[in-house]
């Protein structure tokens, strides 16, 4: 089959012998076209350029890639199948007579290796990104289990598939010999392993990489990792070696290269972060050098006979996780890998491949044989290791089903074998085709079978209503900023503690996970029980000394217990309600995402985090709820008199209470721990609705036992307001709201109570509830407080849904 120079980059093509071609092109080549009409005299066509066709590959393909993704983004499939399916399409293209000219010339011959190079950038980035965010000293941290879950779902595959082939080396050769290559043993070895940025990545689509699922199957994909690439990159040399001396001199250069990266690169890291001041970014000279080094790295990595990648992945490990150094580096380069190259690499590599397969060739029936009985040896080794490890059916089957699945990662190994020349075009296909059917099955079984929020439901109650009397009270309070810990205090000084009513205090200080690919969940007083009382400096230590001090100051009322959680923003809530079910909680109290100053200004405005968090933890809380609407300085502080002593002045409590709901009756136990503080001036505002007055009147009579504990309490006062609608409740509340410090109050009152109606219509946030939602608005020109709580919600339907 001859090639005619016209459709391709070469001014002249010959074919010599097998798929050999001699080609000859202008030095320097043609990178600029001289437009439509100057190219045609001097041979600069825009369509012979290499500049301009290869921004018209971009464009096709980038278009292609996104029709892909809105036509099947109902069907969730993971993200990078629709790149992979683009590439499919185009190469399906070249076959097809209609198409195959115009394709022809879009991608002529002596382009996809211009497109590939390029493209592979994306590649060793994306790579370099993963390892950064790889904490390896987990592998020195991790748990049992994931030591043993990644070895033996690493060797028995292996040994079940290869020890056949070397105890008969005959049926070894005659299998090279019909596949013309290693196709089996390609297909054996690759989905024998499990690649911890593939693993990561899909954790991260399926948002449960915060789980103890999650955090499970990456520790063990981080250690299979590691272990792969020592024991490859070994096999490598080994293999690659013509002589003696050239295997020794490889081996002592690659230990040369696992021991100089760290022991070199790893303190100049932390040279760059002791010269950046606290709370600034990295200067961008730092990071520019990081990543002359990576490509340096790679080079010296390919002149040992290694992979370009192994330099990379080897300083990403170096470089510190997390800000601030490893969280630029994932935000400088996050765009250019993920974003704009790695979809053009998946695409073109697609594209390489050939499709025209024929279930009737042995090549086809021996590697797809090779690729289900590998994963099918596999999954059942993890999953009965996994059960071993006393983890739940469920979990166990989803853990072996994720350590299983094929990504990005394997998209690039099997280009390298194809361009190496390991796999023909034909295994390769069936490679691309594995990966897909692969990644689809388990995301779909693992979105169908795990559910992370269903450990929260049950019938147990956790609410401040089934404490007993002068029983202990459990509160988890959640921080992400320092001001968050003085209203915290607060709080906490308002519900009383006494050596007669105690109070367990879990303070859990969330943090965005930036610059990692593991989410940290760190037990402060464990931390210092193993490190002793010199350790290193925390990310919680402001918030850890305040507790202690609060403690210190509460001797035998209060006791505390302070976490660090590091994880994504939209599984913070995880990390919340997983603490709270563990703890036996009683009401979670969360910040508001907005603080205001005395002046009505707004001090801070968290939209993206913290409520999305609030609205989350409200959703799925197995316990109640309370949110803190903080004024700046509007608790009354003590204050120092004459003979230097601390006076504190009264804080003027108010709690609205609508009656007959749960959070009402939440909202009266918070009441009945406050009313014994003698710094408190107590005013319960029962708003009454004229129209249900008699329900009102046979509630009396029945006597609602908190109701009358307060109404007859002597440091309490009780007040009925009737109200008929929203607004005169408005009136209401704008005529007291500068009376009082702190308002306590129901979240949900829905439309059939008339003292509310209309209040909702105007409420910006729901989540505070509709008198929430107003007594928080900056137009009442208040300095008071808002607490607005929110009884454990009844999740019964939710278990008799995952029970079916």
């Amino acid at each position: 089959m001859s090639i005619n120079s016209n459709y391709t980059l070469f001014n002249e093509i010959k074919r010599l012998n097998g798929p050999i071609y001699n080609v000859c092109s202008e030095a320097p080549p043609h990178i600029v076209s001289d437009g439509l009409w100057g190219g045609y005299e001097n041979g600069r066509r825009p369509m012979k350029s290499f500049l301009i066709l290869f921004e018209l590959q971009l464009v096709i393909i980038f278009a292609l890639t996104q029709i892909c993704s809105f036509l099947l983004k109902p069907l969730r499939l993971p993200q990078f199948l629709p790149e992979m399916i683009a590439g499919l399409i185009l190469g399906v293209s070249f076959e097809l007579k209609p198409l195959d000219t115009y394709m022809g010339k879009i991608f002529p011959y002596g382009t996809h290796d211009v497109i590939s190079t390029i493209s592979s950038l994306g590649m060793v980035i994306f790579v370099f990104i993963n390892s950064v965010q790889m904490d390896f000293s987990l592998i020195t941290r991790t748990g049992k289990r994931a030591w043993i879950i990644s070895i033996i779902g690493l060797s028995v595959p292996l040994c079940v598939g290869f020890i056949p082939l070397l105890t008969l080396p005959g049926i070894v050769q005659a299998i090279q010999k019909l596949h013309g290559g290693n196709g089996v043993m390609v297909a054996m070895l690759s989905h024998s392993l499990s690649q911890f940025s593939t693993i990561s990545s899909l954790l991260s689509e399926l948002q449960i990489q915060n789980s103890e699922l999650g955090r499970l199957t990456l520790s063990s994909a981080l250690v299979c990792d590691i272990l792969t690439t020592v024991i490859s990159t070994n096999f490598v040399a080994l293999m690659t070696s013509p002589d003696l001396t050239t295997l020794l001199r490889n081996i002592f250069l690659l230990y040369i290269l696992f021991v100089l990266i760290p022991l070199v690169c790893r303190p100049i890291m932390f040279w760059i972060i002791k010269h950046t001041p606290e709370g600034r970014p990295v200067k961008d000279s730092y990071i520019y050098v990081i990543i002359s080094m990576v490509f340096v790295l790679g080079i010296l990595s390919v002149k040992i006979n290694q992979e370009f990648v192994l330099g990379v992945f080897v300083l990403g490990l170096s470089v510190p996780e997390g800000p601030p150094l490893g969280s630029a580096l994932v935000k400088k380069l996050q765009f250019f890998s993920t974003t704009f190259f790695l979809p053009i690499f998946v695409t073109t590599c697609v594209l390489k491949a050939d499709f025209s397969m024929d279930f009737s060739s042995s090549m086809m029936v021996y590697t797809g044989l090779a690729v289900l009985v590998t994963h099918l040896v596999k999954m059942a080794a993890l999953f009965i290791t996994v059960l071993c490890c006393k983890i739940p059916v469920i979990d166990a089957l989803c853990i072996s089903l994720i350590l299983n699945t094929k990504g990005v990662m394997e998209v690039g190994i099997y280009n390298s074998a194809f361009d190496d020349q390991v796999i023909n075009r034909k295994i390769f296909g069936v490679m691309m085709i594995s990966i897909m059917i692969i990644a689809t099955i388990v995301h779909w079984s693992v979105k169908l079978l795990y559910d992370p929020s269903r450990k929260y439901a049950g019938y147990q109650k956790r609410n401040m209503m089934r404490l007993k009397r002068n029983s202990e009270l459990r509160i988890l309070v959640t921080l992400q900023k320092q001001n968050h810990i003085s209203a915290a205090t607060d709080f906490l000084d308002l519900c009383c503690p006494t050596q007669e009513k105690p109070i367990t205090v879990d303070v859990l200080h969330v943090i965005e996970l930036v610059g990692r690919a593991l989410p940290l969940f760190i037990h402060h007083r464990l931390q210092r029980q193993a490190l002793g009382s010199t350790s290193s400096k925390s990310y919680s230590d402001d918030v850890i000394l305040a507790f202690d001090i609060y403690e210190h100051d509460n001797q035998n009322a209060v006791s505390t217990n302070t976490y660090t959680a590091i994880s994504p923003p939209n599984l913070m809530y995880e990390d919340v309600c997983n603490l709270a079910l563990d703890k036996d909680a009683a009401i979670i109290i969360l910040p508001f995402h907005i603080r205001w100053s005395r002046d009505g200004g707004v001090e801070s405005d968290d939209k993206k985090v913290l409520r999305a968090l609030n609205r989350r933890v409200l959703e799925i809380a197995p316990c109640s709820v309370g949110i803190l609407v903080t004024r700046a300085n509007s608790m009354p502080k003590p204050t120092l008199t004459t003979s230097i002593t601390l006076e504190y002045s009264t804080t003027r409590l108010a709690i609205i209470y609508l009656g007959g709901n749960d959070d009402d009756e939440e909202v009266l136990c918070l009441a009945k721990r406050m009313m014994n503080n003698p710094r408190i001036n107590l005013v319960v505002y029962c708003l009454v609705s004229r129209k249900n007055i008699a329900e009102v009147e046979e509630l009396m009579v029945i006597g609602d036992e908190m109701l009358e504990e307060l109404k007859h309490a002597e440091n309490v006062r009780y007040q009925e307001v009737f109200t008929e609608n929203g607004s005169q409740t408005a009136s209401f509340l704008r005529e007291i709201v500068n009376e009082h410090d702190f308002f306590i109050v129901g979240r949900r009152h829905e439309t059939q109570y008339p003292q509310t109606d209309g209040l909702a219509e105007w409420s910006e946030f729901p989540e505070l509830g509709a008198i929430g939602d107003f007594l928080a608005s900056p137009d009442l020109n208040s300095n008071a407080s808002v607490l607005v709580v929110q009884q454990q919600l009844s999740r019964a339907n939710d278990l008799k849904r995952w029970i079916l």
